[in-house]
């Protein structure tokens, strides 16, 4: 039986540079269990994914991050690629934007060089989670515990290390969202 967030909106936060398998991917689990995703971007019409450090698709932004409201949304997901968390670290609207769904309590998933943006918004000290190897530091200096896991969900905080992870990470995703007590009603 597949697991439904049938109605839950899921807010994707990227910009140019975004790894696309790790955002069309997670868009399509969310999709297929029923749920709304929506793109969220500091750009305003569209964001340049790549493959590796190749570009590839183009994807047309729902809404700037600077007008976004965390209350629209159920939960968060923060794909990876190694220029788009920088992109987005530097974007005070985009930090806030991750923040507030901490401070909200919603399950925010993050991918390969995604939790970047969680050590930018000062959300990860005494967390446990993984990622991309190279942010293992960043991690560590930020307060957050690192583990080498394939996906890791601390208290709805779901983080994956890698592309091949997608589908543990997919899983894990889903069943946060759905676990959800909260949905928003708009």
């Amino acid at each position: 039986m597949t697991t439904s967030i049938t109605g839950k909106r899921v807010a994707f936060l990227a910009a140019d540079g975004v790894e696309e398998v790790e955002y069309t991917r997670p868009r399509e689990a969310v999709e297929q269990a029923g749920g709304v995703a929506e793109l969220i971007s500091i750009n305003d019409d569209q964001i340049q994914a790549f493959n590796h450090l190749d570009k590839s698709s183009t994807f047309p932004v729902d809404h700037q991050v600077k007008d976004a409201d965390v209350g629209n949304y159920d939960a968060l997901v923060l794909p990876g690629g190694v220029a788009n968390p920088d992109f987005l670290r530097t974007d005070p609207a985009a930090v806030r934007f991750v923040r507030e769904f901490f401070t909200a309590g919603k399950p925010v998933a993050a991918i390969c060089h995604g939790p970047g943006m969680l050590v930018e918004a000062g959300v990860v000290d005494g967390r446990t989670l993984t990622s991309w190897p190279s942010l293992r530091t960043d991690l560590a200096n930020a307060g957050a515990t690192w583990v080498d896991e394939q996906v890791h969900n601390d208290d709805g905080l779901v983080t994956s290390r890698k592309p091949d992870d997608l589908p543990a990470f997919c899983a894990e995703m889903i069943e946060a969202i759905a676990a959800s007590r909260q949905k928003v009603e708009v």
